[in-house]
């Protein structure tokens, strides 16, 4: 490699020295996060009777019942 190729090289470009602190700091506050979390217990939601989302999974009983067709 010439000198005058040198200055071209990857390793001279600032956008790349950027682009890998961005990413390193990324990982490092993911694994931050996991880590905090750790030590937080997540209580169990109160749920009463089968629900999804509050949306009732079985009909209401019908109060009367309907006239044949």
């Amino acid at each position: 490699m010439s000198p005058r190729d040198a200055g071209g090289a990857w390793y001279r470009q600032p956008v790349v020295w950027v682009g890998a602190v961005v990413l390193a700091a990324s990982i490092a506050g993911c694994v931050w996060l996991i880590v905090v979390a750790e030590r937080y217990a997540d209580p169990p939601l109160p749920v009463e009777g089968l629900q999804v989302l509050t949306m009732p999974l079985t009909r209401p009983p019908t109060k009367t019942p309907r006239p044949p067709p």
